[in-house]
């Protein structure tokens, strides 16, 4: 925690805020039996709204560390120094996406057990993906850093499309069931998953989410380098654009699928952060219109904070285990007699839970306090 930041780039705070409000509405409807389709993710291959704000928040992710690093670098802070904050980072964020698990199960069931937990999830995806975006950006040239995305993306299309899967054969992308991912979270993923046998975050599908933070790095490095604005949103549009088409060619060989963070949505969903990175300098860093956009900001500077504390006081405003009703229940059945969509009351709620963690999260904003992990 600290009581000042420095001078940030407000277009990245913003990107970066936006995408936590959507993470919230997405992760706490009134009802999950009353959602709008685009704030669903799509079952399996497809893609919807929803499915661009992970890949966002780590697009936005890898851009950050470019512009982190290289200021502790300007202020003669040596690589060693720079690793071990690297490190113990990556290691909070994932005890954090631990705890965050086992709270929510506990106050679901009033019991945890060790086999109850579940080792992968949004967090612990961040936390590797900050770790080895981090030691590619400090160790490795920029043309490195192209080969490793350029190898990841082609070998992952190879494996997961055309390399036969033990007691199974040639991988079948139209189920869950039959292709590496699966195949490899089933046997070395311990703990719960999240769809039984495989997780959405799971071991495999990791290394093209990293990708995805570097995609961000070559948007950090578009800010740093050039110097004038003008010049920046031209490349962003471009490098967007690019990866945009890629994604769209590609997807007719490996389809776009948000939870095998298949090589199509990997390329797809980097073209439509760099965009939407590119929308938002041209609009707040260009344009001076970041006034309009404070509340984004507030979640911006305490993202981590802001989206722990969503998942930490469900229990209070979702379900019966504490008050023996739910909240999100009675504003739904009530409101929904007099003639209103369930979906919309179910939105309206989603919209009331944010303006709740806003409450806190603002204050902070206010006193200048800057939690992170």
């Amino acid at each position: 925690m600290t009581n000042s930041s420095s001078q940030r780039l407000l277009s990245l705070d913003l990107l970066r805020g936006v995408t936590i409000i959507f993470m919230i509405i997405v992760n706490d409807p009134g009802s999950w039996d009353h959602v709008y389709a685009p704030l669903l993710h799509a079952d399996w291959n497809g893609i919807t709204p929803t499915d661009y704000i992970f890949p966002t928040f780590l697009f936005v992710l890898g851009a950050s560390i470019v512009l982190s690093i290289s200021k502790q670098r300007e202020k003669g802070i040596e690589n060693n120094r720079i690793l071990k904050k690297v490190l113990w980072r990556s290691a909070k964020i994932y005890l954090v996406g631990l705890f965050l698990w086992i709270w929510g199960t506990f106050f679901h069931t009033f019991s945890i057990s060790f086999d109850e937990i579940r080792w992968v999830g949004v967090l612990q995806r961040i936390s590797f993906v900050f770790l080895f975006c981090a030691l590619i950006y400090m160790y490795t040239s920029k043309r490195t850093q192209i080969y490793i995305c350029v190898l990841t993306l082609i070998g992952y299309l190879i494996v997961m499309c055309y390399v036969p899967v033990p007691g199974i054969g040639y991988p079948d992308l139209s189920v869950p069931e039959k292709n590496w991912a699966h195949y490899i979270d089933s046997i070395f993923l311990p703990g719960v998953l999240w769809q039984d046998t495989w997780d959405p975050e799971g071991i495999f599908s990791t290394l093209p989410s990293i990708v995805t933070g570097i995609f961000g790095m070559f948007a950090g490095y578009i800010i740093k380098k050039s110097s004038d604005l003008k010049e920046k949103i031209v490349y962003l549009f471009l490098l967007g654009f690019c990866l945009l088409l890629a994604g769209d060619i590609t997807s007719y060989i490996f389809p776009l699928n948000k939870n095998l963070w298949s090589t199509s949505f990997t390329l797809l969903v980097g073209g439509i952060s760099c965009l939407a990175f590119a929308f938002f300098v041209f609009l707040v860093d260009l344009r001076d219109n970041g006034r309009y956009f404070k509340f984004a900001k507030v979640f911006g500077v305490n993202s981590i904070f802001s989206y722990v504390l969503a998942g930490m006081i469900t229990f209070v405003f979702y379900g019966d285990a504490l008050w023996g009703f739910g909240f999100n229940d009675l504003f739904i059945e009530n409101l929904s007699s007099i003639g209103i969509s369930k979906k919309l009351l179910s939105f309206i709620y989603a919209l009331i839970y944010v303006l709740i963690i806003w409450i806190p999260t603002n204050y902070l904003y206010r006193k200048k306090i800057y939690i992170k992990l």
